[in-house]
């Protein structure tokens, strides 16, 4: 069953806000046990709507959701249950969309979310190097779409562009999730604007996807500070794929995440991106918050990236690094399988463990690593997150069973 927003009073009107009248639809959907709430035929602006169990919200080809230019629309919610607010990154919940322990919810169509980002961020002041703009001093979304605890979750040929400084997508805990020909058409030059986050969830596949980003493509994490339980993060196929980003392509892991396991990258093509592939535990994280008990050693293992080629890497293809702060807790990072890995860039694959916690069975087969000059990509710093270019050339260091199979390293 359809339930049109124009029939609930949405105006396809740049200056009239269709938040209660696209609410009352979905309420509506909801209640008669499901459906499909339809928008097409023109921009619809809107703020902050919420999702509910087996409804479908479809944007079809002709029709664009429009976020609303002003802060306000975007509140924080209340009543969670799932989530303790305060431990989310940059402590808020507040997104466009959002749906709290839902079944069988998806977003689908041809037509656009614009996230009218850029009234949200403003230029640099005497830009030399790093993203040209920054977040506006008012309390900006920190995402755009945030699922949390559902399952059976779909996504399929929407577009969304102009993303403000927060994240595209965040999936927090949940179950059996799919992202199918969706485009993620972002600037480049705006901070923090990361695709799609998948975090402490499982059986997620994102296929066919194009992906254009400031910050991180795709980011696989086990950040369980906001929840009751540690999850574990796993099963995770991201495959066909195309990703730029000023950031990383692909960055699994960061400081105290709790275990991450068992996930596939395969048949996919990184061009013009800072670091392809970011298995990173940094030793400080301004916009994460865990308190004593909260914290975790990280476990990363058995992640297999295949038929992967990078070209136009400004920093390095493959960025994989335990920090040696004494608040990085990690158990291990091992097991890692690259296969049919084929990059271009600036700086060759950098590998980084701890005298005390070395990264362990790292494998390559049919792989080769080319090293160009700095002229021959210009500007670098320029581009994002530049400053994670490794200090120094070592390619391994506290490393231990490296299998190098048909493996060509080259400095041209």
């Amino acid at each position: 069953m359809n339930f049109d927003i124009t029939d609930y009073g949405a105006l396809p009107k740049n200056d009239f806000l269709n938040t209660k009248a696209i609410q009352s639809a979905i309420d509506a959907c909801s209640v008669s046990g499901g459906g499909r709430v339809v928008i097409s035929n023109g921009i619809y602006m809107t703020g902050t709507i919420i999702l509910k169990s087996n409804v479908n919200l479809h944007i079809e080809e002709s029709a664009v959701l429009l976020g609303s230019p002003d802060c306000f629309d975007y509140p924080e919610i209340s009543n969670v249950k799932h989530i303790d607010s305060d431990k989310l990154p940059r402590r808020r919940n507040a997104c466009l969309i959002f749906a709290e322990e839902c079944e069988n919810i998806s977003m689908t169509g041809m037509g656009k979310i614009d996230c009218n980002g850029s009234n949200f961020v403003k230029k640099v002041d005497n830009y030399e190097s790093g993203w040209r703009f920054q977040r506006i001093d008012a309390p900006t979304p920190p995402r755009v779409v945030f699922f949390t605890g559902c399952k059976n979750v779909k996504i399929e040929d929407i577009t969304m562009i102009n993303q403000p400084a927060g994240w595209s997508y965040w999936i927090h805990d949940c179950d059996y999730v799919s992202f199918d020909r969706v485009k993620i058409l972002a600037d480049t030059d705006y901070p923090n604007n990361d695709g799609i986050h998948i975090n402490s969830s499982r059986n997620v596949t994102v296929s066919n996807a194009t992906i254009v980003t400031g910050d991180d493509c795709i980011v696989v994490r086990a950040n369980n500070a906001s929840l009751k339980y540690n999850k574990i993060c796993e099963r995770v196929t991201v495959n066909n794929c195309n990703l730029t980003s000023y950031a990383c392509g692909i960055r699994v892991g960061w400081l105290n995440d709790g275990t991450i396991r068992n996930c596939v990258f395969s048949n996919i093509v990184m061009t013009d991106t800072n670091v392809g592939i970011g298995i990173r535990l940094p030793g400080h994280s301004p916009e994460d918050v865990w308190t004593d008990e909260g914290r975790e050693a990280t476990l990363i293992e058995n992640l297999s990236f295949d038929n992967i080629i990078m070209d136009e890497i400004y920093c390095t293809p493959v960025n994989c690094v335990i920090d040696s702060s004494p608040m990085v807790m990690c158990n291990a990072i091992r097991r890692i399988n690259f296969s049919n890995i084929h990059a271009r860039g600036i700086e060759f694959p950098r590998f980084s463990g701890r005298s005390d916690n070395r990264i362990s069975d790292i494998t390559f087969n049919n792989c080769s690593f080319v090293k160009v000059a700095e002229n021959t990509l210009k500007d670098y710093k320029l581009h994002g997150a530049y400053w994670g270019r490794p200090q120094n050339n070592k390619i391994f260091s506290n490393v231990e069973n490296i299998l190098l199979n048909n493996t060509v390293f080259t400095a041209q």
